[in-house]
């Protein structure tokens, strides 16, 4: 079983705008929704909508926070969250004619007490995997993270930002970071394919057992102990970007729990990452034809020079 752990969940609201965005100007949206989100919230979510057992958990307050829990609960993913007094954030992304906009807010505090209470909560479910996921905000560190990463015999994955990837100590199953997030962790080059899986190994060795790295058009990497595996990305009519990392995350885990070897889980994140961006917002998408679409996926194997790795 996964647990999945969001410390700063949100609802995501997502506006369609036939026009450029302008500013000084009243912009008036052609179609919105609204999804529960946070990455570990996606990643439970995705991994139910697969079929998997996924516990989500983390911290929900008001109005938003209850929108969560009722969608979690119409999407048949088992929660455990804490109550906060503060609305749970909103998170807005404009589709506009010229490009895409996000503005996040950066979440309420979270008190002691709460990450006390979600540490039981995890322990009580005995997961096989625990998903750590997203920002942290205020009240929660990278020290927060590491304790949990150790509070039981679960293997934990980590998807946060570089700088806090950079700033953990505790040894870690998986970490998923983008481009961006794996540059900033490692100040190495990532402006080829290579060069991220030359930084993906090194970071590895930094207490990550496996380094899978979103390219974004460039496709996956995947960096292990004993090789590295380069998946491209597949031909799409993207709509919405929010979201792809947690399906790419979602669908390795899942391949995984069942078994699979690390081409065909990352051939799944790849599947079901594609699904994601061809629909705006960040509902599970649908799983059918999943297996064709991932026999699709075309994946090699790349040499990480010596001397580079660490």
């Amino acid at each position: 079983m996964h647990v999945t752990v969001t410390f700063n969940p949100a609802v995501d609201q997502t506006l369609a705008f036939d026009e450029p965005m302008a500013p000084d100007r009243v912009m008036r949206a052609s179609s919105a929704r609204f999804d529960a989100a946070g990455k570990g919230i996606n990643v439970a979510q995705f991994l139910a909508a697969m079929g998997r057992d996924a516990v989500a958990t983390g911290v929900l307050g008001g109005f938003t926070g209850q929108f969560i829990r009722e969608r979690l609960t119409a999407d048949g993913v088992a929660t455990a969250f804490v109550e906060a007094p503060e609305p749970t954030r909103l998170n807005t992304t404009a589709l506009a004619a010229d490009g895409e906009y996000k503005l996040n807010h950066d979440g309420p505090t979270v008190d002691a007490d709460a990450v006390d209470a979600i540490l039981d909560a995890v322990r009580e479910r005995e997961p096989d995997t625990v998903v750590v996921s997203g920002s942290l905000p205020p009240g929660v560190t990278t020290e927060t993270v590491d304790e949990l990463a150790t509070a039981g015999a679960w293997d934990t994955v980590v998807d946060m930002g570089g700088d806090a990837l950079q700033a953990l100590d505790a040894q870690y199953a998986l970490c998923k970071p983008n481009r961006p997030e794996l540059g900033a962790a490692t100040g190495a080059d990532v402006s080829t394919v290579e060069g991220c899986a030359r930084a993906a190994a090194a970071f590895r060795e930094r207490g990550f057992d496996r380094v899978l790295a979103s390219l974004g058009g460039d496709g996956v990497v995947l960096v292990t102990g004993s090789t590295a595996l380069h998946a491209d990305a597949l031909d799409a009519d993207v709509v919405d970007t929010v979201g792809a990392g947690d399906g790419l995350l979602a669908g390795a885990l899942g391949a995984w729990a069942d078994g699979a070897d690390d081409e065909t889980a990352l051939r799944t994140g790849v599947a079901v990452a594609t699904r994601m961006v061809e629909r705006p917002g960040t509902a599970p998408p649908s799983m059918a034809g999943l297996d064709e679409l991932r026999s699709g996926v075309a994946v090699r194997e790349l040499t990480v020079e010596p001397g580079h790795s660490g």
